[in-house]
């Protein structure tokens, strides 16, 4: 069984970073292509970025691109997404994702999630 766990979460005012990270456990963490997305209170959850297996593709929506960067140390089994100029309208549940697809693309089939992280960010 694949497991995620997701810290880093928290409450930073506008203009500020968080990094956030995601270990998976259970599996072949280097086989999975994994995902970021998150869901702001009265919305649906959204794609933020995803990351190949081996690191060498990385795709962004286009709300965060140049304010997120998403890595991963296949090594650790953690994936992370430093987010950087923090807004208010960045607050939301953040989750990670695990996806056997080897594509980056938004509407790949995401198989197991973690359980989210609470980012707020104060004006």
């Amino acid at each position: 069984q694949v497991q995620l766990v997701e810290v880093g979460g928290g409450l930073v005012q506008a203009g500020g970073s968080l990094r956030l990270s995601c270990t998976v456990s259970g599996r072949t963490f280097s086989r999975y292509t994994m995902g970021w997305f998150r869901q702001a209170p009265a919305k649906e959850r959204e794609f933020v970025a995803a990351i190949s297996w081996a690191g060498g593709s990385t795709r962004y929506a286009e709300s965060v691109k140049g304010q997120f960067t998403i890595s991963r140390d296949n090594a650790k089994n953690t994936v992370y997404l430093q987010m950087n100029s923090l807004k208010p309208e960045d607050t939301a549940v953040y989750y990670c994702a695990a996806s056997a697809d080897w594509r980056t693309t938004p509407t790949i089939n995401y198989a197991y999630w973690g359980q989210g992280t609470q980012v707020t960010i104060s004006s």
